[in-house]
């Protein structure tokens, strides 16, 4: 059940309302003592029916994770899991691979029986995305040779069970060549057994303008992996106008187009674990927002006295505040609301499951929503 707080209401009078107990509500919802509530915030009220868990569906669900990340954050949110999406490594213009400091991210999915795989990503010293850096390897054959050895030995060593394909902005004129470099990389990792994934930006045509888009191809990278994840989140972003992050029409769009490309047996669905806080007024060029999770803005909410509103075509909360200094802000953000209405979307489509950018904050409501809806 999703309870949407009232003016008036406690963690008491909802508990009676609902016939459990108030310290499970407020344990189930991340609110500590004095358990204050936020008119317009969505509770998560977990009612153990029979009918809801025959309900569920078997789904598989993955989060991208740092090694920095709160040891009690990873290992609370594990049990959720099917794998953990190690982020990540690296290489260099000759093939060589830049390690990650990985081995809590390791030990903890090991601990839980949840599947580690690595992610490959083509940054730059400057920790940016490099396109020069993809040209150089799906160019070079020597070049991919020498890296899918060390990733190889490293995944043999290391107890991987996979790797993710993460490269964005990809030239134009490398579109082909990285398709037959993801090819490549399948034909060395399936005889040992390994899985191999690439990460897709939101494209919803074959010939959507943009250096993000136009070097990928839907179909043939569908075709070459074993499957793909769609990157269904960050039209709210940084520097962008306000607005959610993951807006469901924008989000079905994407869908749509994907599965005319792609078999939906191979298709994991992007869901965001955070938000932004953007100062207004938005100036385009000049204005920065904050990332921020659900814990944030519901405390935003608390300390400024806001509402929670939630946009009904959007599928998503926001709040707006003043701040201290007079400035106006405007935050969006996840709730059980939006996240349901995310999970409505992979069964809709039939999806393999789900994948969560990233684990970096942990939302346990979230998680038991999602316990509830899929095995």
């Amino acid at each position: 059940m999703i309870h949407v707080v009232k003016s008036g209401e406690s963690v008491d009078s909802i508990a009676l309302q609902y016939g459990i107990s108030p310290y499970d509500l407020a344990f189930d919802n991340q609110i500590e003592p004095p358990y204050p509530l936020v008119v317009g915030q969505a509770l998560w009220v977990q009612m153990n029916t029979e009918e809801m868990r025959q309900d569920r569906r078997p789904k598989d669900f993955f989060g991208y994770v740092y090694p920095y990340v709160e040891e009690n954050t990873l290992l609370s949110s594990l049990p959720y899991l099917q794998r953990l999406y190690n982020f990540s490594y690296g290489y260099t213009e000759e093939g060589e691979l830049v390690p990650l400091a990985d081995e809590n991210l390791l030990l903890a999915a090991a601990r839980f029986g949840v599947s580690p795989v690595l992610v490959l990503t083509p940054f730059s010293k400057e920790g940016t995305f490099s396109n020069q850096l993809v040209n150089t390897l799906v160019e070079n054959r020597e070049v991919q040779e020498v890296l899918t050895d060390r990733l190889l030995a490293v995944m043999g060593e290391k107890g991987y069970t996979g790797i993710d394909v993460d490269f964005e902005f990809i030239l134009p004129e490398d579109k082909e060549a990285y398709v037959d470099f993801v090819a490549y990389l399948r034909s060395r990792m399936a005889p040992e057994g390994y899985r191999v994934t690439v990460a897709l930006p939101p494209k919803i045509s074959d010939d959507q303008p943009g250096l993000l888009y136009e070097g990928i191809d839907y179909a043939r990278l569908g075709e070459v992996a074993d499957a793909v994840f769609l990157m269904t989140y960050e039209w709210g972003y940084t520097y962008g106008p306000p607005m959610a992050v993951a807006p469901i029409p924008s989000v079905r769009r994407v869908l749509d187009y994907a599965v005319t490309r792609i078999p939906v047996s191979k298709i994991y669905m992007g869901l965001p674990n955070y938000g932004y806080d953007w100062p207004l007024p938005y100036v385009s060029g000049e204005t920065k927002a904050v990332t921020i999770g659900y814990l944030g803005a519901i405390e935003l909410a608390r300390e400024h006295d806001a509402q929670v509103q939630y946009d009904e075509i959007a599928q998503a909360p926001f709040i707006r505040y003043q701040a201290v200094d007079g400035t106006e802000h405007e935050v969006w953000f996840e709730d059980v609301r939006s996240m349901n209405a995310k999970f409505d979307l992979i069964l809709e489509y039939d999806f393999l499951g789900g994948g969560y950018w990233n684990l970096m904050r942990f939302f346990r409501a979230n998680w038991l929503l999602q316990a509830n809806r899929f095995i």
